[in-house]
């Protein structure tokens, strides 16, 4: 089954959240951008996949148009670890994190949405997950940057049937305005993306005490500093997650040694793809780490999450952007239903984009590499 074609796209999708969006992660959140890649058999098979992403889209694609897709052509999909494997090796040297990182994250996802077609079962099936008809998520919210619209949030959260909700706020204004609109039994994760230094993370992990929070998402700046994190573990009293920013299966190896987590987060689109996620897991298990896998995608890497959450960590709710989009190529099986969102029970990642809606949103003509 040779790779005949590789194709990217970056589409933009307007997103209501119930307020202006608060810049953050250097990230504009106006729109919605996503960076799909699609492979091409020669036997009529297809896989789609998303490269991280955000703001980062044009620069994944470059690697992905300009190095990546033309190692692809003639390769035969069936060999994902080889394929993996030889991509990874030969493009060390530009960095293990970043672009390089999250378009072989696109490529992966995508060999794994062919395989599941090739079997007509769904990956979370190949991963060996049990039938589940639907799963159940938490609202992850964006920054609101005041009180009144994080509580405002927060009840229309809950009044979509969410349970649990996670916070990207930063000060403790924010995170008690969210409890006390939440009540005592709903679960509350705050996600404060690396703004701290350890001892200014222990303290804040001490003041958020009183909102009784599920767990402190990447509170130390710089994200490597894996001693500092798991000094904020022992001091701060709240349980630590971290691991979106990981460049791979070392990294948190040493976050694991380090004791820095109770909560494991790689991300699927930019951590290497699903067969990064299935290494992980193990890895997590051996070490007695949670595995909660971080999603704040709307693409092919949504699904690709869905599908790792339910066969690596079904106990874990799925994290779902708490945003409306104008559009959606996957149309209802990106939405949550009660709180709850469906399991795609199609072969592969359980659905193709409606390229109707693909073209209507792309910023500009697709790229196509093809063999000579």
């Amino acid at each position: 089954m040779k790779i005949v074609a590789v194709e990217t796209w970056h589409t933009r999708i307007p997103f209501d959240m119930g307020a202006k969006p608060v810049s953050f992660g250097g990230v504009g959140w106006q729109f919605m951008n996503t960076l799909w890649v699609r492979v091409v058999t020669d036997q009529g098979l297809e896989g789609w996949g998303e490269g991280f992403g955000h703001a980062c889209c044009p620069a994944t694609r470059a690697v992905i148009d300009t190095q990546l897709a033309p190692m692809l052509i003639g390769q035969d999909a069936r060999d994902i670890s080889g394929i993996r494997q030889r991509l990874t090796q030969t493009h060390h040297l530009f960095g293990r994190n970043g672009p390089h990182i999250y378009g072989l994250s696109a490529i992966d996802i995508a060999l794994w949405d062919i395989a599941g077609k090739a079997a007509g079962l769904p990956i979370w099936r190949l991963l060996g997950g049990t039938p589940a008809a639907d799963m159940q998520a938490y609202a992850s919210l964006l920054r609101y940057g005041s009180p009144d619209l994080v509580a405002a949030a927060c009840e229309r959260a809950l009044g979509r049937g969410y349970r649990d909700v996670k916070l990207h706020e930063i000060d403790t204004p924010g995170v008690q305005a969210a409890r006390r609109a939440m009540g005592p039994d709903a679960k509350l994760m705050v996600d404060v993306n690396c703004p701290w230094t350890v001892a200014q993370a222990i303290q804040m992990a001490r003041e958020f005490h009183s909102s009784d929070l599920e767990w402190l998402e990447e509170p130390v700046w710089p994200p490597e500093d894996m001693d500092g994190l798991a000094r904020v573990r022992r001091e701060g009293g709240i349980r630590i997650s971290a691991g979106e920013n990981s460049g791979g299966l070392w990294e948190f190896r040493k976050m694991f040694e380090a004791g820095a987590l109770d909560n494991a987060q790689p991300s699927v689109t930019k951590i290497g793809g699903i067969s990064a996620m299935v290494e992980i897991a193990a890895l997590a298990k051996a070490f007695a780490v949670r595995l909660v896998p971080h999603n704040a995608y709307f693409g092919p890497g949504s699904l690709a999450s869905l599908h790792v959450n339910s066969a690596l960590a079904p106990a874990v709710p799925y994290e779902r952007l708490f945003v409306d989009l104008e559009a959606h190529p996957y149309h209802e099986l990106v939405l949550a239903t009660d709180g709850r969102v469906k399991m795609p029970d199609g072969a592969g990642l359980g659905r193709d984009p409606d390229m109707e809606v693909l073209r209507r949103y792309a910023l500009n003509e697709p790229t196509v590499t093809r063999g000579q």
